[in-house]
């Protein structure tokens, strides 16, 4: 049976460009398009899609507050639409807080220009989240961080790697961790221009601090540094200080940056004074990395099938044989704590 897809973006031009992507694909059926969100809610009591592709910007209400509502009253699965701006990548980043499970990148300022370039990963998504089991949220939700703290500092690396869903993840596991937590480095796949937003918003959350990495920041307690999107990065050593070194080269895994890059620099220059951890993502890049680690004596996390969103690259790690632990999501800042 085909997935079928709501469309809802104020562009009747993009709504076309959309409809035509989604549309060449057999097992995809767009069921109608909405021109915005009180259309929208007609259209998805009356079609009853299984997914529903969301703009971020639009009139009467904005995507983010419709987005809000929807998990509200009634969760389904949506995909969200946004631009490459800096201020797309933080509204963004507020979605897939609110329940998005995913997002499409807006490549160009003319929609037709990234067709192309859209294409797959519009349809792979759209497929990835029509298996999502979406949760009920409650309007006004909030957290608050673990306040926990180490005995003492530590010099180990915590190296952690997510995609689908790895931006609430990675939340849950940081907020969960002490101010004195290992010095840690992450991958998770996001475009340019979306990591240093993401980066802020966790740093405002977190008791640790949180930035983008740049080439030659050391690796040191309290402070963790995020790979910028389309770039590579890996760990080296200098003496006692560890520290990164970012560059670009080739998509590895299908990535840049890939999860493999990293991991499998950890456990060459880490070795057994690393942690390693993989989370919710579609795919496998990062678990022959994390393969790598625990080879070479770190220990190593996976996510459970249960609390991931995408049970793809902890799935790919745990049958390679790479997860000494496999834990709920709630519960792997206390198994990262245990393993210190």
């Amino acid at each position: 049976m085909a997935i079928r897809v709501l469309i809802v973006d104020d562009s009747a031009t993009a709504r076309a460009v959309l409809a035509d992507i989604l549309g060449s694909d057999p097992m995809i059926e767009v069921v109608g398009t909405a021109s915005d969100a009180y259309v929208a809610r007609d259209k998805i009591v009356e079609l009853k899609p299984d997914v529903i592709c969301l703009d971020v910007e639009m009139p009467r209400m904005d995507g983010i507050t419709f987005l809000k509502r929807l998990m509200h009253y009634m969760p389904l699965p949506v995909i969200m639409v946004s631009s490459l701006t800096q201020a797309g990548a933080k509204t963004t980043l507020q979605a897939l807080e609110s329940g998005a499970v995913d997002f499409v990148p807006k490549p160009h300022s003319h929609i037709y220009d990234g067709k192309d370039e859209m294409r797959d990963e519009l349809i792979s998504k759209i497929k990835v989240a029509a298996k999502v089991k979406v949760k009920q949220r409650v309007l006004g939700n909030t957290q608050q961080a673990n306040t926990t703290s180490l005995a003492e500092t530590t010099h180990k690396i915590l190296a952690i790697a997510a995609s689908t869903g790895g931006t609430e993840a990675l939340k849950e596991v940081l907020m969960g961790l002490p101010r004195n937590a290992p010095g840690t480095i992450i991958v998770q796949h996001m475009p340019a221009n979306f990591t240093g937003p993401f980066a802020e918003r966790l740093n405002s959350l977190c008791a640790m601090e949180v930035r983008e990495a740049r080439n030659g920041d050391s690796i040191t307690p309290g402070l963790v540094l995020i790979a910028p999107g389309d770039y590579h990065m890996v760990v080296r050593r200098s003496g006692a200080r560890y520290y990164v070194e970012i560059g670009s080269g080739d998509k590895v895994s299908g990535h840049r940056p890939s999860a493999d890059v990293l991991l499998n620099s950890v456990a060459k220059i880490a070795g057994a004074n690393a942690i390693g951890v993989i989370l919710t993502g579609m795919g496998g890049d990062g678990a022959r990395g994390l393969l790598a680690m625990r080879n070479a004596g770190a220990r190593t996390i996976g996510q459970d099938e249960a609390s991931c969103i995408v049970y793809g690259m902890p799935k790919v790690a745990y049958e390679l044989g790479a997860v000494d632990i496999q834990a709920s999501l709630q519960k792997i800042s206390s198994r990262i704590l245990e393993s210190l």
